[in-house]
Order: structure tokens, then sequence, then C-alpha cells
């Protein structure tokens, strides 16, 4: 008896051709593998990517600075009348006091807008803080304080570099100052000024440099429109493309020659270069007082004084010279209020503490001032109404339509129609709340229970369509042992089927419950964009919500709320995380296998 090979499709099972074939599966099995790590790793790194950009962001919305700062309560301003009657003490000028305080610390400020620039070091909410903190304790009337006043945005954002460092430059020399009118002349005995000199022409090149290129951007449209002039068939158009041809030669030679002066002054032999708001500030701290340089070369230089010393200053070793690695045109705090904060920062009158008022506080136009607590108070309310009228309602739909509905067109129609509703855009229930709800029945506009039932009839169709498939899910069996028994139809499926479908049901509702927290255009539609200081304390009060909040914040030019848009971002998140962990938690702890 001889043994026949087994053959498949014309091969044999052992032959050369069928482990090619073998290996040429098990490539195709290798690559779908890695294709597959590729696709999560790449998702991976770009979720990775995300997160580290907004924690990087959010970190200075956790951190808020105080400046510290003897006040005195004089009484005739704080309480006249000596009632100590806190109603009238909170409506006293602190603001004004505020800015004694100020003044009183910096005597040698004596100009309109240095003053301006002075009172912008604590923030507008500062002396409203400090009227409370009196009428709270009116003993304190008549006394001086050592007050922690609240940082502004401005000065927030320096103390954490935002606006760049303050960089200590190497010196060597004895320092000579020499008053000259308004202007100071300042001597080393060592070239000292020639490192910062040399990143002065530095910068001018680079400046330079800008120049020529937006030169040959103009170069371009003298050309293109040359063109023009050339092409053109009627005296209009060659009239027009004659001036565009004008204009553009002027402006092209105008950024020439700016850029012909930068290099000249760049290169230029004599060594003394004037600084200016487009150039890196230079600052000499000595003798308690700062000067700001207008004009350096290597050994020498001359400049304003912006704190005055506290005497000549003749051949000192002792001073310092620091250079902003940004120039003032390029950021908001000036270089008064640098050195204002620096004589503060140097005496310890400055803290920064973490920013508990983010979590703990409404929102503000001021982003000092600006916190957390009211939008998230109101998505609580906001997702409090649509639970309460999604989660009943789009289980009860499901219960009937998979075990009492009959099957006919009408049954068939309103299962398309469910299904058509989960893909609507959510903008289209904004313009259904805004035409029906707030229109026809009135409901508050900006209210928690308008937004509520918005996001309910957007949840509706994922309710119903999860509740559905968990109640399908059910074994037959369970069904038909509850009926052998003797119970309805209505008993079998509220007392068996329910309690065995829920925990797929509630996976569904707070999948869908999480949707509805991060929508943001229905929610515009029906006015919860409003700006909203008080915390809500119910459905009717106005209020906003958390992802309605980032878009605003997203929206304001202060640098300040970037930080507190990504916070809040993180926020969002987190309450999205805990809400998906507690489904899958869910579906863990009740979960059947049948």
């Amino acid at each position: 008896m001889t043994d026949t090979p087994n053959t498949a499709n014309g091969f044999a099972f052992g032959d050369d051709r069928s482990a090619a074939r073998l290996k040429k599966r098990r490539r195709a099995e290798w690559r779908l593998k890695a294709y597959g790590i590729i696709a999560i790793s790449v998702a991976a790194l770009a979720l990775l990517a995300l997160l580290s950009s907004v924690v990087t962001k959010a970190g200075g919305a956790l951190t808020e600075s105080y400046l510290t700062l003897p006040v005195t309560l004089d009484p005739a301003v704080v309480d006249p009348q000596g009632t100590k009657d806190p109603k009238k003490i909170l409506r006293a000028d602190f603001g004004g006091l505020t800015k004694a305080a100020l003044r009183a610390e910096f005597p040698w400020v004596k100009a309109r807008g240095a003053k301006r620039e002075l009172y912008d070091l604590v923030s507008n909410g500062a002396s409203f803080e400090l009227g409370r903190k009196v009428s709270d304790d009116p003993t304190l009337v008549g006394q001086t304080l050592d007050y922690r006043f609240l940082a502004s945005d401005v000065s927030d954002l320096y103390l954490q570099g935002a606006y760049g460092d303050l960089k200590k430059a190497k010196t060597g020399g004895a320092l000579t100052i020499t008053e000259d009118g308004k202007k100071v002349q300042i001597a080393t005995t060592a070239e000292d000024f020639s490192a910062p000199l040399e990143a002065v022409k530095r910068t001018l090149l680079d400046q330079a440099a800008f120049q020529r290129r937006q030169a040959a951007l103009q170069d371009n449209g003298v050309r293109a429109f040359a063109a023009r002039l050339e092409a053109a068939a009627t005296d209009e158009a060659r009239a027009e493309a004659k001036a565009e041809v004008d204009a553009r030669t002027a402006r092209r030679d105008k950024f020439l020659a700016a850029a012909a002066d930068l290099e000249a002054r760049a290169n230029g032999v004599d060594g003394t270069e004037e600084l200016t708001t487009t150039t890196p500030s230079l600052l000499i701290k000595t003798a308690g007082g700062w000067i700001k340089l207008t004009k350096i070369s290597p050994a020498s230089a001359e400049g304003v004084v912006l704190a005055p010393t506290d005497g000549p200053v003749t051949a000192s070793q002792d001073w310092a010279l620091y250079a902003t690695t940004l120039p003032e045109a390029s950021r908001k705090v000036s270089d008064d209020q640098i050195v204002w904060l620096e004589t503060l920062r140097d005496q310890g009158r400055i803290d920064t503490v973490f920013n508990t008022r983010f979590f703990t506080a409404g929102d503000s136009r001021e982003p000092e001032l600006a916190g957390i607590w009211g939008a998230a108070v109101g998505s609580f309310w906001t997702m409090l109404v649509t639970f309460c009228l999604a989660f009943p309602i789009g289980v009860l739909a499901a219960i009937y339509l998979e075990e009492f509905a009959p099957k006919r067109r009408l049954t068939d129609f309103i299962e398309v129609n469910i299904n058509n509703l989960a893909a609507v855009p959510s903008i289209v229930f904004g313009l259904l709340g805004l035409a029906v709800f707030l229109g026809f029945f009135g409901v508050p506009r900006s209210a928690p229970l308008a937004g509520g039932i918005v996001l309910a009839l957007m949840t509706l169709p994922t309710i119903i369509i999860a509740s559905r498939a968990a109640i399908r899910a059910v074994p037959p069996s369970i069904r038909e042992a509850a009926l052998g028994v003797g119970a309805s139809k209505l008993q079998s499926t509220f007392h068996h089927v329910l309690p065995l479908a829920m925990p797929g049901i509630l996976t569904g509702t707070i999948i869908g419950m999480a949707q509805a927290l991060g929508e943001t255009a229905p929610l515009i539609m029906i006015g919860m964009v409003a700006f909203i200081v008080d915390i809500p304390t119910g459905i009717l009060d106005s209020a906003t919500v958390l992802p309605v909040q980032v878009y605003r914040w997203s929206d304001f030019p202060e640098r300040a709320f970037e930080a507190r848009t990504a916070a809040a971002i993180l926020v969002l998140l987190a309450f999205l995380v805990i809400m998906n962990a507690l489904a899958v938690f869910l579906r863990k702890r009740f979960e059947r296998r049948w």
C-alpha cells in the first residue's frame, strides 16, 4: 500500500509551494500587526503631545503672586463717622488707600503715566478684598497693616518668567556715575559693556534682515504690477498699475534704506549705540537704585534713573548689570515695572502660592480673579437636568421598542429616525431649544434648565440605542423562565430583564452624558455663553458650563487667560475621564457572562 499525498486546490500539503504560501500568510499577518502597532503608537504620541502642551500651558494658572505692602487704614477714609458698620466700611475708598500704599513705597514716581503703571502692579480686585477684610474685622480701622495685595496679571506673568528673564551680565570694572541733568553718565574701568554692545548689534542685524525680507516682498509686487502695466489694454488699467508700481517702489526703497541704516549702525567703528524699545533693555543696579541705559559704548554709557541711589557712586565695585531677554516693545511689562517688582522681590515682599482661587471663584474679566467654580457648578446642574430627563425617557423608550412594540411600518419608521437623530449636528438641537423652549415655552435664557433640556434631546438617541442593545443581549431563556412561572410580560421585563441589562444601560448613559458634557454649540445658541460672575444655586439661575467657559477664555486678548484656558481644559478632561472610568467600573462590576 502506497501513501497518497493530501492535496488541496492542486497543491500538496508538504511541498515547496505550500511552504511558500504559509510564509506569505505569516508575512501578511506580521505586516497587519506592525500597522496596528504603528497606528496605536502614532495615536499615543499625538495624545501625549496634546496633553503635554495643555499641561505646560496650564502651569501658569496654578500659582498666583502677592505683593506685601504697608497700608494705613485711615479712619477719616474708612469709617469717618466711627459707626463700625461693615456695610458702610465696605463702601469706603479702599482703591485710594491701595494707590496711596504704592505711592508711599515708591515716592519718586511722580509722572502721571508712571503712576498708572505703578497702580497696575496690583489687581483691580485687590482693593475690594482689602475692603472685605476690614468690614469683617472693623477693629482694624486706624491700624497700619502689612497687607498682601493680589498681583495683576501682568505682574504675575513677569514673575513667572512669561516675559523673559532678567539675566545678570559679567562685570569686572569699577563703576562711576555722574549726574548730567535728567540723564546720568556712566563709566567703568573695564569694558563691561562690550558684550551687551555686541548683542545689541546682533539684534540690529536681525532687524536689518527682516527689513530686507520686507523689501523683497515689495520688489516682487513691483515686478508683478510692472507686468500688468505692460499688458494693460485701457488707460484706467494702466493708471492703476502705475500707481501700484510707484507705491510699492516707495515702500521697497524705504525698507532698503532702513536696512542699510541698521547695518551701518551694527557695523559702525565708533563703538557707540543707542538703545531703543526694540533692543534688549540694560539695567544697572547699584547703591539701592536702578538705572536704565539709553546709550552704550564698551566702557561708558548714558542712562536715566528709574530708582534713585542711596548716594553718589564713585569707583564702586558693588554693582550689577542686567539684560532682559525680550525688548520692551515685545512685552507688556515696562522697564519701570520690572524695577519696582525686582525691588519688592529683593525685600522679600513677593510671595507665590498655589492658586486656590482658580478652583473656588467664579468668572471675571480680570485673569488673576477668574475661576472655574461657577462653570463647574453650572455643568453639574445642567448634567443633572440632562440625566433626569434623558435617562428615564430613553430607557422606557428602549424597553417599549424592544419588548412591547409591534413590528410594523410605524415602529420601523421610529427606529430609523432614532438612528438618524444620533447623527444630527449638535447645533441643530441648539436651534430647536432656542425656537421652542426659549421662544415658545419661555424657559429662562442661559439657565441650566434650558441647557439640560437641549442636551437631553441630543443624548436621547444614544441612550435609546445603547439600552436596546443591552436589553437585546439578555438571553431569551430569562424571559421564558419568568413567563413559565406565571409572571406577566411587564413583570418579566421590569423584574428580570431590566436588572440584568442595567450595566449596559448605565454604560451607554454615562457615555452619552460625557458627550453632552463636552458640547458647546447648542449651549451657545441658548445664551449660556453670557458673562456670569455669580455661582448658580439652582437650575433656574443664569449659568455657564465648562466647555463654553473654555471657549470664552480662549477668545480673550489677555495673555494670562491662555494658562487659565488650558487649566479649564484639564478640569473638563478630568470630568470626562471620571465619567468614562465610572462607566467601565459599572460594566465590570455588574456584568454577567452567559
